[in-house]
């Protein structure tokens, strides 16, 4: 079941692009334009994308099980991708549309309506895409932000429509509309490939942004005593969650209790300063040698270190 909160701008979505795919459909038939076309095409990907989104979000929501102990919110990366290439295919077809009309210079027809009707679809995708990036920012879902990047995309896309029959019916050149047409494709297709790298960065387990993992190293450090230290901290974000590991090395002659005591406090600490973080704390000893050899991440967090504390370059002789 998806989340009440989110249930609701995903349905509006759906409901947004049934009525402005019609009334869209509606103009281009009357019209004939190339710029009408392509807003027609991208409110079917609207269409397919919603829908898309509410099946994401409802696996998204459903309980952690013996094959996916870690959850199911990584489909939402995939949800966010395919709407990117879904964009990027629409933007292809309209190119290709665009070219031959503007080869056979047809002028569009009854301008006005068209101009009328696109205005209707786009603040009504306008007040959707508004609600999706709250949301969607809100909550952290890139199921919804993507959702609205894309409305909002439509929307720019509607508002070139009616640049372009509007230059038409001032200039009585027709081929300002497939230019329009082109132009708006261009514009589309770099928002799907946009969609896509962020779809591939989370698949690929990619790290937080670095405010994000400053802020859970102040919180470890505000509870590291003299004799303790951490290191091997790892970040990744799946769906609206975020995860958080380290290793936290203390006296080998600490009790159990008083290590566990410690990293309760460290994790409280991490999920006040990432509200839902999940947060594993792996406990060494460290006078244990190996406790300083046991990742891959410590050669590169010592060249960090190494370059934080190196002293300024001498400036350049003139």
């Amino acid at each position: 079941m998806v989340e009440p909160r989110l249930r609701f701008p995903v349905v509006l979505s759906i409901l947004a692009a049934i009525v402005t795919f019609a009334i869209k459909w509606i103009a281009y038939t009357m019209t004939g334009s190339v710029g009408l076309l392509s807003d027609v095409a991208e409110s079917a990907v609207n269409l397919l994308a919603a829908g898309t989104a509410y099946v994401s979000l409802w696996y998204a929501a459903r309980p952690i099980d013996p094959t996916h102990t870690y959850g199911h919110e990584k489909i939402e990366y995939f949800s966010s991708g395919l709407e990117g290439i879904l964009i990027v295919v629409a933007a292809g077809g309209i190119s290709w549309y665009a070219a031959v009309r503007l080869l056979s210079s047809q002028p569009p027809e009854q301008l006005a309506m068209g101009v009328t009707l696109t205005g209707i679809c786009m603040f009504i995708n306008l007040a959707v895409a508004l609600l999706l990036l709250r949301v969607g920012r809100r909550s952290g879902s890139i199921v919804l932000e993507a959702g609205g990047v894309h409305l909002m995309t439509d929307v720019w896309t509607s508002v070139a429509v009616i640049a372009g029959l509007g230059m038409v019916w001032l200039t009585d050149r027709p081929w300002f509309d497939p230019v329009i047409g082109l132009l708006i494709a261009i514009h589309v297709c770099r928002s799907g490939f946009g969609l896509i790298a962020r779809s591939f960065n989370g698949l690929m387990d990619h790290a937080l942004p670095p405010p994000e993992q400053e802020a859970v190293r102040q919180a470890i450090r505000a509870f590291i005593q003299p004799e303790m230290d951490f290191h091997a901290l790892r970040t990744r974000q799946a769906g609206a969650r975020r995860f958080v590991d380290f290793h936290l090395l203390v006296p080998g002659a600490w009790s159990v209790g008083r290590a566990h005591d410690v990293a309760n406090k460290i994790e409280g600490a991490v999920r006040a300063a990432l509200p839902g973080a999940q947060v594993t704390v792996h406990i060494e000893p460290i006078e244990d040698r190996t406790s300083w050899e046991d990742s891959e991440l410590l050669s590169m967090e010592r060249l960090a270190q190494e370059a934080d504390s190196s002293p300024p370059s001498p400036p350049a002789q003139p």
